[in-house]
C-alpha cells in the first residue's frame, strides 16, 4: 500500500473513532469527524468508503448534509450546542487565567460557526 493511503486510512479510523466517541461525550461534535472519516476512506479505500456510507452512523448524522447541503434542526441543535460548550469551557478556563488573546480568537471563531451553522446550512424537514 502506497504512504499517502496509509496516512489517509490512519486517519480516517482515528477520525471514525473520535466521531463515534462524541455520539456520546458532547465535548467531541461528530460531524465534522465523520465528514473527515468519509474524505479520508475514499481517499484510501474504495471498499472502506463504501462501507462507511453504508452505516446507520452515517445515515444518522451526514447523509442529508452531504446529499442535500442541509441538515435537520435537531442535528444542527447538537452541533452547536456540543460546540458551544466546549468552547464556552475553554473561553472559561483562559479567562480565569487573564489569557484574553486567545479568548477574542476563540469568541471569533464560535461567532463563525454560528453564522456558518445558523445561515450557511440550510435546515432540512426530517
Amino acid at each position: 500500500m502506497n504512504p499517502k493511503r496509509l496516512i489517509f486510512l490512519i486517519l480516517g479510523c482515528v477520525c471514525l473513532a473520535l466521531g463515534t466517541i462524541g455520539i456520546f461525550l458532547p465535548i467531541l461534535p461528530t460531524v465534522p469527524f465523520y465528514l473527515a472519516t468519509v474524505f479520508c476512506f475514499s481517499q484510501s479505500s474504495r471498499k472502506l468508503h463504501d462501507w462507511f456510507i453504508g452505516t446507520n452512523l452515517y445515515k444518522k448524522h451526514l447523509q442529508s448534509y452531504v446529499e442535500k447541503r442541509g441538515m435537520t434542526a435537531k442535528t444542527k441543535r447538537s452541533v452547536i450546542l456540543s460546540v458551544t460548550l466546549l468552547m464556552g469551557f475553554g473561553f472559561y478556563m483562559m479567562a480565569r487565567k487573564g489569557i484574553w488573546i486567545p479568548c477574542v480568537i476563540l469568541a471569533i471563531v464560535w461567532i463563525a460557526h454560528l453564522v456558518y451553522f445558523l445561515f450557511g446550512v440550510k435546515t432540512i424537514q426530517p
